[in-house]
């Protein structure tokens, strides 16, 4: 008796993660190291460190039914900095918000570099709603984020999900 509406209620939330407004994709951005799902064609840019900015840094990006979805990246030239910088990646958008935060809860992607800031938390601002993700491999941070009016769990389940680091 389970056993059906499991799958039933299974299939509710596959097809609100595929609904029409998003055109799931998988996205390999270069020198990014990971491999992700989009729900659309991302704008992606990638800056290389110069004498001027000596940090290499990424985004890529996209808008379906309603939310942004983004994935951003940069190298850390300090190995000792890596947990103060996924802290300050996820605090940085909360104040940017001025968000209530959720209890922020520990992260694992496959392929990631051990940290207890690798987290993900949710953040309620007045006029948005965000989920936020931070980890890190090797000296790179990297920064998943979901943003929109509403929260859609089952989209942000498959960003989540998705994402594979060393690629």
């Amino acid at each position: 008796m389970r056993s059906p509406m499991i799958f039933a209620l299974a299939a509710v939330l596959a097809l609100a993660a595929c609904s029409p407004g998003l055109d799931w994709r998988e996205v390999r951005p270069d020198g990014a190291e990971v491999r992700v799902m989009f729900p659309c064609k991302p704008t992606i840019s990638v800056h290389p460190a110069t004498r001027a900015e000596p940090v290499a840094m990424g985004l890529a990006r996209c808008d379906a039914a309603g939310q942004s979805f983004a994935l951003s990246w940069a190298e850390v030239d300090d190995p000792a900095q890596l947990t103060a910088a996924l802290r300050e990646m996820r605090e940085s958008l909360a104040r940017k918000m001025s968000a209530q935060r959720s209890e922020p809860h520990a992260l694992q992607v496959p392929g990631m570099t051990p940290n207890a800031e690798a987290q993900q938390q949710t953040l309620i601002g007045a006029q948005q709603q965000a989920q936020v993700a931070v980890f890190t491999r090797g000296r790179r941070v990297y920064q998943a984020l979901m943003l929109g009016a509403r929260p859609n769990a089952a989209a942000w389940g498959v960003f989540l999900d998705s994402l594979r680091l060393g690629a």
